[in-house]
């Protein structure tokens, strides 16, 4: 009797949260002065709610390119350090890091150097020139496969730390093959905005200006490239030009801890950077190297603008000026405080879902619902009786608990998802018929009422835990390794498997002992 009282407890106490987390998602109670002491809702997928999904491809190679930059920086910092006469690192234009050493005898502490400091590069060519010892650098295989995943890693990372910002609820942002992130947006309603947002990589650089050269010469000194230069307007009107840049940068935005919009005395927005310390070291050290030259600032392959180094700056402090609107500067602000992505990125794909199919879409998964629950609800108590109707009110209370635990979680409910709440009717019911067959089996061998319960629900207890703990092995490996609606559909299953077997085995059990205790062990009706 004591474990009884207790499963009835732990079952009504089951019962109250459940019915706590899951009742506001009905328009009728969460709309109601109830709904507002419980705030969490179950957020609705791409597929139902309608929104944006953009396909992004990313340029790994890019990453490669900047990686040998920033080491062949570090290079010449460690060259300095030992004493070796090294000229400034470039990249050539098989994108080969290319470092000169004009002392032929300092070769050998040379590669010393190399093989200590840089294991990650592996030597391609070394040839003698009237400068000195050419070498040509690359990456490794096993370090270019790690700037690959850290590159897809810290895209996804950024773009999702932008999108957080924005504002957008539930986002769902993978890694796919061929070096392509998706991107999903439930209730996307500002569509052009949030391409913007995304779309631009706010792949910051910092290059050098080359005034020695004419924009309009067809042909070019090595080592430099045309950029588009944006000149805005008072009156957002905006013309392009060219300007020449050495293609060396001299640093990127990765280093950048705060980016926010702010205003000169005229009034006019701008962008304020700050950099940490690695940063500020950087960019003190770039600006003494290059005073009363032009420093270019590039976004995204666009040159904003191009002020005159006067002096060293120190303190890690830099701006973005180009006469940006007010949500411009914002805007712009958002994408550079999130995180510069390490590469460019472009859209690949733009495809929007209207509100109005996933409308449809809900209203076609709660009528296959209802006519499924309905249909066991209606054969449960003809098959089995009075005990059918113990079933249905279990049904009943899985289908709570799945709703209350995606509540709960977070979880996005999505077209599949509704799916897996279909197939958790099924399969709730499912366990029930074969506690009853048990039980049916044991009343038929002679045992009593109270004793055929018992040993029903604890042999076939067993072979319930043993089926549904398969079905949660596949629906890990489908959340694993699915995307966003397969792993909706996983949640929901999940979900709905670890509901019916707490109602089938622990409530649906403390029922039919009460059920017994309060008819003396008479015959029950099933």
């Amino acid at each position: 009797m004591k474990a009884l009282r207790l499963r009835l407890a732990v079952s009504l106490i089951v019962l109250l949260v459940v019915l706590a987390y899951a009742l506001p998602n009905l328009p009728s109670i969460g709309n109601s002065f109830l709904g507002t002491f419980m705030q969490a809702r179950i957020n609705l997928g791409l597929d139902l709610k309608g929104g944006m999904n953009l396909t992004l491809g990313v340029d790994v190679e890019k990453a490669i390119q900047n990686t040998l930059t920033v080491t062949g920086q570090d290079i010449s910092d460690r060259a300095r350090q030992e004493k070796l006469t090294v000229m400034k690192p470039r990249l050539n234009g098989q994108g080969l890091l290319e470092v000169t050493l004009p002392r032929a005898d300092q070769a050998e502490a040379f590669d010393a150097m190399i093989h200590k400091w840089f294991p990650n590069l592996q030597q391609v060519s070394a040839d003698t020139s009237a400068s000195g010892r050419v070498y040509a650098f690359d990456l490794s295989s096993d370090a270019r496969r790690q700037t690959e995943d850290m590159t897809m890693e810290q895209v996804v990372r950024t773009i999702r730390n932008r999108i957080d910002q924005f504002g957008v609820a539930e986002p769902d942002i993978r890694k796919q093959s061929d070096n392509q992130v998706q991107v999903q947006l439930p209730g996307m309603t500002d569509a052009e905005r949030a391409i913007q947002i995304i779309g631009q990589t706010a792949h910051l650089e910092f290059h050098i200006v080359r005034d020695d050269v004419d924009p309009s010469a067809i042909m070019l000194p090595a080592g430099t490239s045309r950029y588009p230069l944006i000149v805005k307007g008072q009156y957002g009107t905006q013309t392009e030009s060219t300007i020449i840049l050495d293609n060396e940068s001299l640093m990127g935005g990765e280093d950048i801890t705060n980016a926010r919009p702010a205003f000169n005395e005229f009034g006019q927005a701008y962008v304020a950077l700050e950099f940490n310390s690695r940063g500020a070291n950087n960019f003190e050290r770039i600006t003494g190297e290059h005073i009363k030259k032009r420093m270019a600032i590039v976004l995204d392959g666009k040159v904003y603008s191009a002020p005159v180094i006067q002096d060293r700056i120190a303190g890690g402090k830099a701006s973005i000026t180009g006469n940006f609107t007010t949500e411009e500067a914002q805007d712009l602000a958002i994408v550079l405080r999130a995180g510069s992505l390490p590469t460019p990125v472009s859209v690949l794909e733009e495809r929007t879902v209207g509100p109005s199919l996933g409308k449809e879409s809900i209203n076609s998964g709660i009528k296959a619902s209802l006519v499924g629950a309905a249909a066991v609800v209606l054969v449960m108590p003809l098959y089995y009786g009075l005990s059918g109707l113990i079933a249905d009110l279990m049904l009943c209370f899985t289908i709570t608990i799945l709703l209350a635990g995606m509540t709960f979680f977070g979880a996005t409910l999505t077209l599949p998802g509704i799916a897996g709440i279909v197939l958790t009717i099924g399969m709730s019911v499912d366990a029930n018929v074969l506690i009853f067959e048990r039980i049916r089996e044991e009343l038929k061998n002679g045992m009593t009422a109270l004793e055929a319960i018992t040993a029903g629900f604890s042999r076939a207890s067993i072979s319930i835990i043993d089926s549904n703990l398969t079905t949660l092995i596949t629906a890990a490996i489908l959340y694993q390794f699915g995307t966003g609606p397969v792993r909706g559909f996983a949640v929901t299953l999940s979900l709905g498997i670890l509901a019916s077997m707490f109602t089938a085995v622990f409530v649906s059990r403390a029922v039919f002992e009460a059920w017994i205790s309060r008819s003396a062990g008479r015959k029950i009706s099933i």
